[in-house]
């Protein structure tokens, strides 16, 4: 599947977050993955994705100025070919 920065998504559920200085550590617990999110506004934006109706929306709420939001965009498909995020009806599914 695609990315659809219209649809929802969610950090991964065998994804730990830790917080750093500057921003902070992903680990995925069933690739054994590690990934860096060098921005707060980016673990922001992670952080909300599943209270979010989609991507674009935790882009935006997160207060992204509209000339970085493609940026932003960008990095959550990254996160999501990486299986740190996942479409949220995936995330649901396995539950």
């Amino acid at each position: 599947m695609s990315f659809d920065p219209d649809q929802p998504y969610r950090l991964s559920e065998r994804v730990a977050v830790r917080p750093e200085p500057f921003g902070a550590l992903l680990y995925h617990f069933g690739t054994r993955k590690l990934s860096f999110l060098k921005d707060k506004t980016l673990l922001r934006i992670v952080e909300s994705l599943g209270s979010q109706p989609s991507a674009w929306a935790a882009v935006l709420a997160a207060g992204v100025e509209e000339d970085s939001v493609e940026q932003y965009l960008t990095a959550i498909r990254v996160l999501c070919d990486s299986k740190m995020v996942s479409p949220a009806d995936e995330v649901m599914a396995q539950t």
